[in-house]
């Protein structure tokens, strides 16, 4: 049995959401905000109109509910162009009723306020899990082009607090990176965010290679996050701290810690651990996290400034989740960059908890007097055979190189600058 004295995980979208018994129809919404500038040059993707932001070298697909990114297609001028997010099985299905609205156009990557489950109100305030921002419609502001830099502007005016977010996409020529800045105003009060990078995996076992900046340690979720009385299933073992992510504490007896550089892995299993980074000044450099897909030639990473966000949230779905939607097809891995405690959501993460004790943040205090920008960069490069994990990452200007385990070097052009400046 559960204890209610742990926090039960609630939701990167891994945990049990029927808790949350939001029923909402698998189709766009109209805004309630007003018309869209250029509607009518949105596309449907996977069931969902959605707004197009793209260069000869990157196409990014932006639904209007939700703001989900995905597809996201890098290297589109290649013989090989790479999509390497998810997108939910259910998407191409007939509408049904869904039990969360961030369920609806579930993909890629998408900005959370407040992340997590956001199971109970307060002061009153109550939000939807991940908050409004996932799964209601978001308006255009517009698109401009500056030199080399195109940019997609989109706004969202939540009801739950007060407030406006505005998420400006750029892309800039040559470079196979996406740049996201969400700017918070208005949202006075303390709170969990975060971006919720979900990608796709493969079947084969063993077949992506993960790797992050340095972290002061990891903890798996410390409640109950996959509960077999929902037909869910997790391998590791609750509430454990550790300091490498190829030895965790698996759930069983005397079972041999789990490897999480090494996925997919344990199929059949749902499970959420959270590493809080190093700050910017003991590591000279952004936090950052990687995925190898060597067998596809490519590596897929997120740069990120600890300052604002400063863990990273590991949702391992690998068929553990039987439930509708998931109906236990789900195979995915999303790779979190967060403030927040675990995917518990608003009232958890703004009060005293485990990682508090630790000394991480797991909410930013937003003000009225002065917005909030949460500057954001994930791409991809392309790697030779032999790459096999990153090892480590080098930032020069204008440029990161990606130093392999074996020894292979590769340098691609990324304004890893903008994190701080929020300048292209």
């Amino acid at each position: 049995m559960h204890n209610p004295l742990l926090p039960r995980c609630i939701l990167p979208l891994a945990c049990s959401l029927m808790i949350v018994p939001i029923s909402i129809l698998q189709a766009a919404a109209p805004n309630p905000t007003g018309s869209d500038k250029d509607a009518g040059s949105m596309k449907t993707f996977h069931g969902q109109p959605s707004f197009v932001l793209s260069t000869k070298e990157v196409e990014v697909a932006v639904t209007r509910l939700g703001a989900h990114m995905a597809p996201i297609t890098f290297f589109r001028d290649s013989t090989k162009p790479v999509q390497p997010y998810h997108i939910s099985p259910w998407q191409n299905e007939p509408a049904a009723a869904m039990p969360a609205p961030v369920l609806v156009p579930l993909r890629g990557d998408f900005f959370c306020l407040p992340f997590g489950g956001n199971n109970d109100p307060l002061n009153g305030e109550k939000h939807p899990p991940h908050g409004e921002v996932v799964g209601d419609p978001w308006t255009l502001v517009g698109r401009r082009s500056a030199g080399d830099v195109t940019t997609l502007s989109l706004s969202f005016t939540p009801t739950a607090r007060k407030g406006r977010v505005t998420k400006d996409l750029s892309l800039v020529a040559g470079h196979n990176v996406l740049y996201s800045s969400d700017t918070i105003e208005g949202f006075v009060g303390r709170a969990p965010l975060g971006h919720h990078a979900t990608l796709a995996m493969p079947e084969k076992e063993g077949a992506v290679r993960i790797a992050t900046s340095p972290f002061s340690f990891g903890m798996t979720c410390p409640g109950l996050f996959s509960d077999p009385s929902q037909r869910e299933y997790q391998s590791l073992l609750p509430g454990a701290k550790w300091t490498d992510l190829s030895k965790v504490p698996a759930a069983w007896k005397n079972a041999p810690d789990a490897d999480l550089t090494r996925l997919p892995a344990r199929q059949g299993f749902a499970d959420l651990v959270q590493i809080n980074s190093q700050s910017w000044e003991k590591t000279g450099g952004p936090a950052w996290t990687t995925a190898t897909y060597a067998d596809a030639g490519y590596v897929w990473f997120s740069l990120k400034d600890q300052g604002v966000l400063h863990s990273t949230v590991f949702w391992i779905e690998n068929h553990g989740r039987h439930g509708h939607p998931w109906n236990g097809r789900n195979n995915c891995l999303g790779l979190e960059d967060v403030t927040a405690h675990f995917a518990d959501g608003l009232v958890p993460s703004t009060r005293d908890n485990v990682l508090t004790r630790e000394g991480v943040p797991t909410a930013l205090e937003l003000t009225a007097a002065k917005p909030t920008v949460v500057n954001y960069i994930q791409g991809v490069v392309r790697i030779p055979p032999g790459f096999e994990n990153v090892q480590n990452i080098v930032f020069s200007t204008g440029e990161v190189t990606f130093i392999s385990t074996t020894g292979v070097r590769v340098t691609a052009p990324v304004r890893h600058e903008f994190l701080k400046t929020g300048k292209l």
